[in-house]
């Protein structure tokens, strides 16, 4: 291939990246039911569009058919049209990070549409969590939920076996653990939730307490001490309250508290931890559930969960921005550290009851 053929294919690519990532915007924008958020990815897509240009441009008549774009790009389009998620987000986020790198080594891309990918990350990013801080709660408990009955359950199916019982005695202790796992899980993460908003709101200030704010005395009155009590300087406090009784009447009531859509509801995490925590823990008594036994079953049972964890932590890898596979690798490696612990004093037991 000569040089000017290549320069004409990488431009080729470029326009098609472009207008796949303008589309991604375009069809997560019809998805959103913020006004605020549609606006936003919709600047998103014209700026994409703008760049896209700038590619037309260069290649002129040598533009061709339009072209088709990165096929991750394209899957990307696709879950946006059908889905529209967080998870579609933290996805953008990360194609993005890579428009970045890709436009920063490009010879033909100026300076200005490098800021421009730069500030793309960080626009998705911000619209990524916002998605996230609404989930974190509840998706919280389900990896917690889901890690933990895949391990938990594997080690006690992989210790009592190597204690040398039976093979319906392992499904039995493995279907125990399955229901007494999730219904701990999900009574757990119940009285978790529940007690940190209950924690919020008891340091959360007494919306009733603004009311009697015009009827303070200017000169005399506590409320820079309630400004100095929540960690603000004497001058800071003092300032504060200055304008707060300035502006009395004008102010609006306070806004709930944010940290309350981040922790999620007790409700939503118990049904969230229960159902998954025993999804997972049913995974490593499957095998024994349709008849294996002995060697057979504990390797299907190992390979099953190996794969689930390499499963929830891509998830948690792509929720995150980080890399999914390292992610999937670290969580397999801590699920197969415990489990062969546990396998080790099961024989261990098992050889000394014996």
């Amino acid at each position: 291939m000569s040089g000017s053929e290549e320069i004409t294919r990488r431009r080729r690519k470029r326009l098609a990246d472009e207008c796949a990532e303008a589309r991604v915007y375009r069809d997560l924008a019809a998805r959103r039911s913020s006004a605020d958020e549609r606006e936003i990815l919709l600047g998103l897509a014209e700026a994409e569009e703008r760049h896209a240009a700038h590619w037309q441009a260069l290649l002129g008549d040598e533009a061709g058919p339009a072209p088709r774009g990165d096929v991750r790009l394209r899957l990307l389009a696709l879950l946006a049209r059908n889905f529209g998620s967080v998870f579609v987000l933290a996805l953008a986020q990360r194609a993005e990070r890579r428009a970045s790198r890709d436009a920063a080594d490009d010879v033909d891309t100026t300076p200005a549409m490098v800021a421009d990918e730069r500030v793309h990350e960080e626009v998705v990013r911000g619209l990524a969590a916002r998605g996230r801080e609404q989930t974190s709660g509840t998706f919280r408990a389900a990896v917690f939920g889901a890690n933990d009955g895949l391990v938990s359950n594997l080690a006690l199916v992989i210790g009592v076996s190597g204690g040398g019982v039976a093979a319906s005695t392992v499904l039995l202790t493995g279907l125990a653990g399955l229901l007494a796992g999730a219904l701990s899980m999900g009574a757990g993460e119940y009285i978790s939730v529940r007690s940190q908003r209950e924690l919020l709101e008891a340091s959360a200030p007494d919306p009733a307490s603004r009311r009697i704010v015009p009827d303070l005395d200017i000169e005399a009155n506590e409320l820079a001490l309630v400004y100095r009590a929540r960690g603000m300087s004497t001058e800071d406090a003092q300032r504060q309250a200055e304008a707060v009784l300035r502006g009395a009447e004008a102010r609006p009531d306070p806004t709930p508290d944010p940290r309350h859509e981040v922790v999620g509801t007790g409700v939503g995490a118990a049904l969230s931890s229960f159902a998954f925590f025993a999804s997972g823990a049913a995974v490593p008594v499957l095998p024994f559930l349709v008849g294996l036994e002995g060697l057979p079953a504990l390797v299907t049972a190992m390979v099953l969960v190996g794969l689930g964890l390499l499963l929830t932590g891509a998830t948690v890898g792509i929720l995150s921005g980080g890399p999914p596979l390292r992610r999937g690798l670290r969580q397999l490696g801590i699920g197969a550290g415990a489990a062969a612990l546990t396998y080790l004093l099961g024989l261990l037991v098992g050889g000394t009851i014996g």
